[in-house]
C-alpha cells in the first residue's frame, strides 16, 4: 500500500507555489496478514472444486468406488448431460422456484421488519422471540411438522379447508401433485428463511434517521412515498445482500425437497438441481455426471448472482 501527499514549493517569480508529490514508504504487512485467510479458503474450497472438475472429466462410477482406476473421457460427461432434456427441465424448475421463494421471502421479511419497527417494545420482543424460535428449529424437525400438517389422511390443513367449505380438499394429497408439492416446499422454505431477512432488515431500519422521516412527513409525504422514496434507498445495501443470499440458498436447496419427496411425491417431476445431483450420484452411482452437473450449478450461481454483486461493487465505489 502506498499513499502520496503534496508539499508546497515557493516559485522564484512570485507565482503561486506549486505542490510536489511526496511518496510515502509502501508496506506489505496488510497483504501478509491476508495470506493465512486466503490459504484456508484455497484449501477448504479450492480443493473440492478442483476434485469436482477432475471427476467430471472421468468415467467415475461404482467400480471406481471399489478401487478401479478412472478413465479420462474429457468433456463427454458434459455433452451427455447437456443433451439430456431432463436437466433443462430441472434447471428451469429450479430457477423459477429460486426466484419465487427469494423475492417472496424478502417481501415478507420487509413487512415483518416494518411491523417490528411500528409496534411497541412488548409486542416487538414477542415477535423477535417467535422469529428466533422458528429460525433455530432444526430443519428436519420443521419439515416433519409441516408434513404432518399437510398429511392427506390426518393433516390439520385439509381438515381446516374442509371445515371452511372446500370439500374438494377432503383427502387431498399435497405431495403427490407437483404444483401443490412446490407450494408446500415454498411454505417451508419461506417460513425458515423469513426470520433472517426480518432481523437483518429491522437492524437496517433502526439506522434510518427519525429526523429525515419527520421532515418527509412535514413535507406532505404519505406512508408509501416515505417508504419507497426514503426508507428503501437507505436500506438498499442490506436488501441487496439478503436478496443475493436468498437466491444462492434457494437455488441450492436440497434437504427440504428430498424429505418431502420421501412423503410420496413423484421424484422425476419434483426434482430440483440439488436432488437431481443426488439422484445421479447416489441413486445411479454416476458420480462423474453428478460432478459435471455440480460444476454447472456453480457456474449458474455465479451467472445469476453476478449482476447483484456488480451493483454492490458500484455502490461501494460511489
Amino acid at each position: 500500500m502506498s499513499t502520496s501527499t503534496t508539499e508546497p514549493s515557493t516559485a522564484v517569480d512570485g507565482s503561486p507555489p506549486r505542490r510536489t508529490p511526496v511518496r510515502r514508504r509502501t508496506t506489505k504487512l496488510p497483504y501478509a496478514l491476508l495470506v493465512p485467510a486466503v490459504a484456508i479458503l484455497l484449501l477448504g474450497m479450492g480443493y473440492p472444486v478442483f476434485w469436482q472438475i477432475v471427476t467430471s472429466m472421468q468415467e467415475f462410477g461404482l467400480a471406481q468406488q471399489f478401487g478401479q482406476p478412472p478413465e479420462f473421457v474429457g468433456l463427454r460427461n458434459y455433452a451427455e448431460i447437456f443433451s439430456d432434456e431432463r436437466l433443462w427441465a430441472v434447471v428451469a424448475r429450479s430457477i423459477i422456484f429460486c426466484f419465487v421463494n427469494a423475492f417472496l421471502t424478502v417481501a415478507i421479511g420487509v413487512l415483518f421488519a416494518l411491523l417490528m419497527k411500528a409496534v411497541g417494545k412488548a409486542p416487538r420482543l414477542v415477535l423477535q422471540v417467535a422469529l428466533l424460535l422458528a429460525w433455530a428449529m432444526p430443519m428436519v424437525a420443521a419439515v416433519t411438522v409441516f408434513r404432518w400438517l399437510f398429511d392427506w389422511r390426518t393433516g390439520v390443513v385439509n381438515w381446516l379447508l374442509v371445515q371452511m367449505g372446500f370439500e374438494r380438499f377432503e383427502g387431498h394429497h399435497w405431495l403427490a401433485q407437483p404444483l401443490s408439492f412446490f407450494f408446500v416446499a415454498t411454505v417451508i422454505i419461506v417460513w425458515m428463511s423469513v426470520p433472517f431477512v426480518t432481523l437483518s432488515v429491522y437492524a437496517a431500519l433502526t439506522q434510518v434517521s427519525g429526523e429525515v422521516l419527520e421532515a418527509a412527513s412535514l413535507d406532505g409525504a404519505d406512508a408509501w412515498q416515505t417508504f419507497w422514496g426514503i426508507i428503501v434507498p437507505m436500506i438498499r445495501p442490506v436488501l441487496s445482500i439478503v436478496l443475493l443470499l436468498q437466491i444462492i440458498w434457494d437455488l441450492r436447496v436440497f434437504a427440504q425437497i428430498r424429505l418431502l419427496q420421501d412423503g410420496g411425491a413423484p421424484v422425476s417431476e419434483t426434482n430440483l438441481l440439488g436432488t437431481f445431483i443426488y439422484e445421479l450420484g447416489v441413486g445411479r452411482q454416476d458420480f462423474a455426471s453428478a460432478a459435471a452437473v455440480s460444476i454447472f450449478v456453480l457456474l449458474l450461481t455465479i451467472t445469476i448472482s453476478w449482476p447483484y454483486v456488480r451493483s454492490l461493487l458500484k455502490e461501494d465505489a460511489a
